[in-house]
Order: structure tokens, then sequence, then C-alpha cells
């Protein structure tokens, strides 16, 4: 099988290719999901963060990698992204998350205190969630071969009969609602660098919603679909359901939540808010009729306590994503090209 196929055309992966953008769509599509799933490049509303099993018990299967720099954050460390990361991957497909596995790659030189800061930190975020992280692996590589440690993280959960969370699903008339703040993990890695000499005190999002999200389906039990909003932010993940519903939608510029700090960082530096990344922020989809009781359940959480209506879908062209800006105009909100932010998950 030829795996260049789909739309990747670059011969070399760049660090555009990690954004959550375009960029790793095509090299998603045109090198992985062609040769591993090639039937799900004629059906798009499959392709989710965690992998369904059917029939008999419904298993959801996820895994992901972890590179943040630094390991060390306001808000986490990469031992609570790998956690909730994976719990969040699950959670958004319906999922109620339990077992975890976790491998780390570890750099010649690392301290250990560095390490039992991490593990600690997974083991906490686990309880929280209901998780057990029950297997695992460990390597060590010469020193410049890793930068301190990579940790990677699978996740099986099961999902309650008849649950169906697939973007596919998503109907004009639907509300789209947030749980929080947009953009704090990105803004927060960005300033603890320290590349920029910026003096912003933000605190990473990062937070396992598997509690919040299995509270919203219960009060709202005609939600549609739901994505956390990682890489690329709200914007790639509005833009992903829209294509793949074939819907177009519009949110208000008024109605995000965002920090006044992450508004002037990214003022400074010419980055929108929209594409920075969220490591405890989800887009949920529900039936207008719901939306009430999806927002109360949230509010009633600490991990929704902001939970907004950010827009909702409407007539218009086929996976299209508008704005309705503060002076009234309108402007369309792209997939992101490019990459605003390496290394954020």
């Amino acid at each position: 099988m030829n795996m260049m196929t789909g739309k990747m055309r670059d011969e070399r992966v760049t660090l555009a290719h990690g954004g959550g953008g375009k960029a790793m769509r095509d090299l998603i599509e045109g090198v992985f999901t062609s040769a591993f799933v090639p039937d799900a490049m004629e059906d798009q509303a499959r392709l989710m963060d965690a992998a369904l099993q059917e029939p008999g018990a419904r298993l959801a299967f996820t895994t992901d990698s972890f590179v943040v720099d630094p390991v060390e954050f306001p808000g986490g460390d990469i031992g609570k992204i790998a956690v909730c990361g994976t719990v969040n991957d699950l959670a958004v497909g319906g999922a109620r998350p339990l077992w975890l596995s976790a491998a780390f790659i570890i750099e010649e030189g690392t301290e250990v205190a560095l390490l039992k800061r991490i593990v600690m930190s997974m083991k906490q975020e686990a309880d929280k969630a209901g998780v057990r992280i029950v297997t695992g692996d460990t390597k060590v590589v010469g020193r410049g071969m890793a930068d301190k440690v990579f940790v990677t993280t699978s996740g099986v959960g099961v999902i309650a009969p008849g649950c169906d969370l697939s973007a596919g699903r998503v109907r004009v008339g639907d509300v789209a609602i947030v749980n929080g703040v947009l953009g704090d993990h990105g803004a927060a890695i960005l300033a603890a660098r320290g590349d920029m000499a910026l003096s912003a005190e933000i605190q990473s999002d990062c937070q396992g919603l598997g509690h919040l999200m299995q509270a919203v389906m219960h009060a709202a039990p005609g939600v549609r679909a739901a994505r956390d909003a990682t890489r690329g932010g709200v914007a790639s993940v509005l833009n992903e359901v829209a294509e793949t519903a074939g819907v177009s939608i519009e949110i208000e510029e008024t109605a995000l939540p965002l920090r006044s700090e992450v508004k002037g960082m990214c003022e400074i530096l010419g980055l929108d808010p929209l594409y920075l990344a969220n490591e405890g922020t989800l887009v949920v989809f529900v039936p207008e009729d719901e939306a009430d009781a999806a927002l109360a359940a949230m509010r009633a959480m600490p991990e929704g306590r902001e939970a907004t209506v950010i827009g909702r879908v409407v007539d218009g062209m086929a996976g299209r994503v508008t704005m309705r800006t503060l002076f009234g105009g309108a402007r369309i909100v792209d997939m992101l090209v490019g990459e605003q932010l390496p290394r954020i998950c």
C-alpha cells in the first residue's frame, strides 16, 4: 500500500504538522489513516479521539504522547497533562475512563526528584479521575537524545449503551458550549518558557473532564458531540465538527471567555486566542432545548463554573465557521495553518 496518499504532499515533517491545524490533518490522513484504517477515509464521522469497540461491551481505547516543554509549568507538569489528556480523549467520546498505561522515555542525567514529582502528579490526577494506572514501561536514553522525560499514555473506558457522540450527529439549531476560558494552557506554556520576558501570571487549565462529561450526558441526554480543544484550539475543533457534519457554525466574539492576560499576550505577540491550546476545555454540541440543562450541570462542578454558550449551528455553507465580531461584522475562522506554538503537550 502506498502510505503517501490523501492530502499529504510535503516530503518532510515540519513543526506545523504537530500544530493541530490543516497541516496536521493532512499528515494524519495522508500517512496514518490511509495505511491503518483506509475505510475511515470514506467515513470521517468515525475518526474520533478514541476507538470504539462493538458488539458486546462497548469499549473506547486511546493513546497519546507528551513532550511538553517545560516539563513543569504553572498549573501542571508533563505527568498531570498525560493523565488528563488521555482521560479527556475518552470522556469526549462518551466513555467513562477506567484504566491507563504509562510509558516513560527518560534522558540520562534527569533528576530523580523531578521524576518523583511527575509520578506523584500522575497518581493524584488518576485518583481524581477515578482511573487506575495498571501497566507501563520505562526506557533510558543517552544525554541529548530526549529532553528530560517524554511520556506516552493509553487509556481504556466503557461506553453506556446507546451513547454516540460522533461529530456527524450535529444538526442545524444545535448550541455550542464551552466549559471554561480559552487559551490558558498555550499562554501559560509560552510565558513559562521565558523566551519573551513576559510577566503575565497565567495558569494552565490542565484538568480531567471525565466527571464533567458524565454530568453533561446525564443532564442533557440528547447531547450530539463533544471535543476537547487541545492543539489548534477551539477554532480547529469547530472546523472539524463543521466539516464532518456538513454544517455551518457561527460563534460570537462577545461570548468568548478569555482572560485579559491572555488577550493582552495575544495582542502583543500577534497570536489568535482561538487557536491557542487548552488542556481542560471542551466544546459540547447540544440541542437548543437542552442547552440550559447542560449549562447548569457544568456550572455546578469546579471544572465548569465558567461554562458559556459561544455559538450555534446555522444554515450556511457546509464546513464553514464564522465569527460575529465586536463591531457587528463577520469573519471566517479557518483551520490553523502552520504552528503557533510547538510542544505545548
